[in-house]
Order: C-alpha cells, then structure tokens, then sequence
C-alpha cells in the first residue's frame, strides 16, 4: 500500500470538473472562473488554476482574455447517458410557468427523452391514486415533480423509481429536491409591513401549502406574527377553496367585516385576482391596503405601482435537477435537497398602514 495522498483544493475542483465535463454539463462555451468559484464555494485562484490544468488536458480552449473558453471534450471521453423523464407540472404545460418550459429543452439537450405528462397535478386534483394511476400508465425511467403536495411527495418518495421534488411539500422526506429558500424573504416582508403599522395582515395560499399543516413559509409568517404579540388566527392564513369563486368569496369575506390591511399571496395569477377585486371595491394599493407575492413574475415590472414581491433566480433551480437527472442517468444515489436564495423586493404596492379603509 502506498503512502496516502490528501488532494489540493486545486486538484479536487479539476476533478469535479473533468467529471461534469465528461457528462455533458457544459458545451460550447465554458462558465466563467467567478461563476465557478462562487457556485463551488472556493478561491477564484483555485479555479482559475483549475481551469488552466484543463486547458493543459486539452479539455478546455482558452480564446484569449474577455473571450472565455470552449468546451473541447473529445467524442470517445464524452458520456452522454440518457433517461426517459416525465415532468409531472403543477399546471399544465400551457399555463406553466416559463422555467418550466426552458426546464425541459435543457434536458432535451443534454440527450434525456424529456416530455410532460399528458395531465398536470391540478388535472388529477393532487389525488394520490390518480397520479399512481398515471405513473403505472408511463414508460418513464424517472419523473420531476413541480411542486407537489405532502401527500404527493410522501408517495413518490416511497416509490423505487427515482423522483425529483421541484418545489413542493419535500422536506424530511428521502428525495431529491430543490427550491428557493423563501423562509427570510417571507419574515423580511412581515417586518416591513409590521414597521409600517399593519396589524391585520393575511396571507393566502394554495390548501395544499396549509394541509395538513401549514409548510415552512407559512409557518414562518405566523411565527413572526406571534413574535411581535400579534396571536395568529385562521383570520390571517385562512382556509378557503382553490377556486376563483372561493378565492373572490374569500376576499368578500376578509373584507366585509375586519379588513385586512396587508394581504400576501402566493402566485401571480392571484396577484391580478386581487388587484381587481380591490379595483371593484374603490381600494387603492397602498394607500388602502398593501399586497405582496411570494413569487416573482415579469409582468409586475411593467405594474404601477411595482408590485412587491419575493425574487428568486430560477437558474440554480434548473441546473440542480440537470445535475440529478445526469446522476441518475449514471446510477448514482442522489438524495440531496438544495435550497436556492429568495430575497424580498420592496415594490410600489406596499405603504403604511391606513388609519381608516374605505369599504
């Protein structure tokens, strides 16, 4: 046996690397050493050092400065392993959101037999044996779900097909998964509203983000709630049915009595339901009452006022289930959850809390 040689930092990035390369992570053009550095948690000069020993292995070609450099894996080095994966989406592809869209071309291009499924979650009404139903019926070697419910992940994950939690109810549970981590974002929204004088603030989401107990967000909206000696109710996270009428209903209701003065939502679509709601009312944003999505959307760049959101990069997002499926593809174990960062984006339609709402 020979001596025991403990690996540089250098020489264990140009082995991850050399290995991401040879499965096709990157092609054409080669990240950039401050990506690479920032992603892998190291030294920018360990990365550029990195990046120099494969250009000396001829897997990399350095252009010149500014220019980058090319991937230039020979074809027998190159391993191009493939799957067939099902995307089960929350909504159906043609109310998905776009990340979604570019989810599956990147998995297209990196040589998986991707596609969705022919009915989305909400088509099968997040109902276990539906979906059981439509897994048995497709040939798939391994699904991506897009945020689905405790339930829903609990019985993937009891599956022995591989299963990737995009999103969704997945924490504790042996699956892979990923998703922004909105926890912070959430709390720095509820002490902005409550430094601006909102006591009433209520915030709604899908059931299957209450049921059967509130998820992370949720429970980190309460718990800052009671921290700042406002007891939370059903008032502020009500239940209600995930319908446009239960979600007008609702909002009828919260309105008619005791008025929220903040109102926090979960998706963009909500976002312009409540916007019209407040505009058949006569309220006005922010004067009367505050809104805040928990997701970000293009569209609320071109609002006036900016609508407050929380951001998260969908990129990071993309790249984790890129690297499962090529796992996967290789018969590794991945298991490993990832948490992406969210940080809230302070728009126009939040302000102080009114001294008295118009009816």
């Amino acid at each position: 046996m020979g001596p025991l040689h403990i690996l540089s930092a250098t020489e264990q990035v140009v082995a991850l690397l050399r290995r991401e390369l040879s499965i096709g992570t990157w092609r054409g053009k080669m990240p950039g050493a401050e990506r690479l550095a920032r992603e892998l948690g190291v030294g920018r000069e360990t990365v550029d050092c990195a990046l120099h020993e494969l250009e000396t292995e001829g897997l990399l070609v350095n252009q010149g400065r500014r220019r980058g450099r090319l991937v230039q894996v020979p074809e027998g080095e190159l391993v191009v392993p493939s799957l067939r994966l099902a995307i089960l989406d929350y909504d159906p592809p043609a109310k998905s959101d776009p990340y979604m869209i570019e989810l599956l071309y990147l998995l297209l291009e990196a040589g998986h037999s991707a596609f969705f499924t022919k009915k989305s979650l909400m088509e099968l009404k997040m109902d276990v044996s539906q979906v059981a139903r439509l897994v048995a019926d497709t040939p798939a070697d391994a699904w991506v779900v897009g945020a689905g419910s405790r339930r829903i992940v609990e019985w993937f994950a009891e599956q022995p097909l591989p299963a990737f939690a995009m999103f969704g109810r997945r924490r504790g549970l042996p699956i892979a998964g990923v998703g922004p981590n909105k926890e912070p974002a959430i709390i720095a929204a509820v002490r902005t509203l409550l430094g601006l004088g909102h006591q009433r603030i209520v915030m709604l989401t899908r059931q299957e983000r209450r049921l059967p107990e509130p998820g992370a967000g949720e429970r980190a909206f309460l718990t800052e709630m009671a921290a700042h000696g406002i007891e939370p109710s059903s008032y502020n996270l009500p239940d209600w049915n995930d319908t446009v009428e239960g979600l007008y209903d609702t909002l009828g209701a919260l309105f008619q009595f005791t008025p929220p003065t903040a109102l926090i939502v979960d998706e963009a679509h909500v976002v312009t339901a409540a916007l019209q709601f407040c505009g058949n009312r006569g309220l006005r944003l922010p004067q009367d009452v505050s809104l805040v999505c928990t997701d970000p959307h293009p569209v609320f760049a071109w609002c006036r006022p900016t609508v407050a959101h929380i951001r998260w990069d969908p990129a990071p997002v993309l790249r984790r289930v890129l690297r499962w499926s090529d796992n996967v593809a290789r018969g590794k174990n991945d298991y490993r959850q990832t948490f992406t960062k969210a940080d809230f984006i302070e728009g126009g339609t939040i302000g102080p809390a009114p001294g008295k709402l118009n009816r």
